[in-house]
């Protein structure tokens, strides 16, 4: 259905209180896109202590995703990377009790991203994050039961949610160099608050390497998912947006 401003999809995005990078670089993606837009949430993220360390606020999440439902949207996903240290079956959770709740189809940054490797085939793979080192192992743990070996990883040390936002972009490129010398199947820059999405294809280019970012390849699955021709995308946010979703 079309609206009256010509938009024939709408995109809910649930996204950290925290968060100042997920509008910026959905925005600046979709303005690519005619026809989609997208409409945010916000759930309780904040500074360095998570009240909900192995889990979610389920109660907060369902929160937002009544209030985003109320906008009528084709699909709701949580653009957060947290599922990567506590476990995907989190997110498979979240996004069933989403459309449980709401009749709307859901996902999560995570759960695309899983799909995106499986396309890959890709089993070594490079991290790069804003995170401190142990939290960071828990990445590397969750990632080793999804049977990715991660043969490199780097991390800028940081705790606050919103430092996250901080890490400077040139920063940023030269964590992707580093992991992108061991020669990783995929390089995958993990955490929504954190700009690797920007240079993504940039460090492709260089590398030849794919590079799977948490805040743009939930973008690319919802696009998929709607029948929306991505393939355009993949000069500026990465190769990953030529694929199809895999079957």
């Amino acid at each position: 259905m079309v609206d009256a401003m010509g938009y024939t999809h709408r995109l809910g995005v649930i996204t950290p209180s925290g968060n100042v990078v997920v509008e910026r670089v959905t925005t600046a993606l979709l303005s690519a896109v005619p026809g989609v837009s997208a409409h945010y949430a916000r759930i309780a993220v904040r500074g360095a202590v998570d009240p909900f360390p192995d889990s979610y606020d389920m109660d907060g999440m369902l929160a937002a995703a009544r209030l985003l439902a109320d906008a009528k949207p084709d699909v709701i996903f949580w653009n957060g990377s947290k599922g990567g240290a506590i476990g995907l079956q989190h997110d498979r959770a979240l996004a069933d009790a989403i459309t449980a709740e709401t009749g709307i189809p859901a996902t999560t940054s995570m759960l695309a991203l899983a799909v995106a490797l499986r396309g890959l085939g890709a089993r070594r793979i490079g991290l790069a994050t804003p995170f401190t080192s142990a939290y960071q192992q828990r990445l590397v743990a969750e990632f080793a039961r999804w049977g990715c070996e991660t043969v490199a990883e780097t991390h800028a040390g940081l705790a606050d949610n919103l430092s996250y936002a901080s890490v400077p972009l040139a920063e940023i490129a030269a964590q992707l160099d580093a992991v992108a010398a061991s020669r990783p199947e995929a390089i995958l820059s993990v955490s929504t608050n954190f700009a690797g999405g920007l240079l993504a294809a940039e460090a492709e280019r260089r590398h030849g390497i794919p590079v799977l970012d948490t805040t743009t390849v939930p973008l690319w699955w919802v696009l998929r998912t709607l029948g929306h021709d991505t393939a355009p995308l993949a000069e500026r946010w990465g190769s990953v947006f030529s694929r199809k979703l895999p079957a």
